[in-house]
């Protein structure tokens, strides 16, 4: 059969493309596979990610043309994809997740403890800016935009001290840059982080079907507890929650994290449960924070982005 896929056009999602691609052809030898780039209005819109009041600016219209059945699949970051998806479209596999730690990249390969104060550091990302601060007070952290390459290009030329990003990035392109790991207690990730998602329509069993042979289910079960816990707690670009799932023989384990504006104060949470049930354990998770004041800090959040962004 052949196969029409969509993704965005930026380096890093066809690289994931393509090895999603040689993934589905080790096990449907038979099968032709196109790609089909679509722009979004996180690719069209320059402003810092939290100043955008939208859910799913990076596959919104990707996922669009599956519903319309313009093309059979899509291939997400799977952190981009929201928790909710349209009504006839469902997340129709997970494979094998890539690294989940964020890295420090510095012009002379210097460490987030290294670096001399009053540098400045860029990121994309609200939860990185605040678990940067809690480490380092004394840099100037800045919102950065553009891909991989463009922020690497942009500490090289002086423009930044630094930059924070995912290591799934730069080990799906395969680039050799100069960084240090940050440690997953000081950085957890974004829930979903290094983890690839592919949407499909529900009701296409034969495209279902094909691409449940690359499913990862380990990665399955605990990508379904960060992203219940998303749903309950309703974080992403405008609110800073950090997540991370690990399956464990049979269990799951969830840890998450909380954070003020200033970073003076998080909320952390661990739960764990049978790896049958991982939802369960999300929403354990998600009402533990609750019962901790997590909704109060969201709302202090809110009326912060809402002051900046006038």
């Amino acid at each position: 059969m052949r196969f029409i896929l969509g993704t965005r056009g930026s380096q890093l999602s066809l690289a994931q493309t393509r090895w999603v691609i040689s993934e589905l052809q080790k096990k449907n030898p038979e099968d032709e596979f196109e790609i089909m780039t679509i722009k979004t209005k996180g690719d069209t819109d320059a402003r810092p990610l939290f100043t955008i009041d939208q859910k799913g600016i990076f596959e919104k219209e990707i996922d669009k043309a599956v519903s319309d059945g313009q093309i059979d699949f899509a291939v997400h970051s799977l952190k981009d994809v929201p928790s909710v998806l349209m009504e006839n479209l469902s997340l129709g596999c997970v494979p094998a997740r890539e690294a989940v730690n964020d890295i420090f990249i510095a012009k002379n390969g210097m460490t987030i403890n290294e670096i001399p104060a009053g540098s400045t550091v860029g990121t994309s990302s609200l939860r990185r800016a605040v678990q940067i601060s809690r480490m380092r007070n004394d840099l100037d952290v800045r919102p950065i935009r553009g891909n991989i390459e463009t922020r690497i290009k942009k500490v090289q030329d002086g423009q930044f001290g630094a930059i924070v990003l995912a290591q799934a990035g730069i080990n799906r392109i395969g680039i050799s840059v100069p960084h240090s790991k940050l440690p997953i207690d000081s950085f957890p990730p974004s829930p979903g982080q290094g983890a690839i998602g592919i949407v499909c329509r529900t009701d296409d069993s034969k495209t279902r079907s094909m691409l449940q042979r690359i499913e990862h289910h380990d990665t399955r079960v605990a990508i379904d507890a960060e992203r219940t816990l998303s749903e309950f707690v309703d974080s992403g670009c405008r609110f800073p929650v950090g997540a991370y799932g690990q399956v464990r023989g049979d269990s799951v384990y969830l840890e998450a994290f909380a954070y003020s504006i200033g970073g003076d104060r998080m909320i952390r949470v661990e739960k764990s449960g049978p790896r049958s049930r991982p939802r369960d354990v999300g929403k354990a998770v998600a009402d533990d924070l609750v019962q901790n004041g997590v909704q109060d800090l969201a709302a202090n959040w809110r009326e912060k982005l809402e002051e900046w962004n006038k």
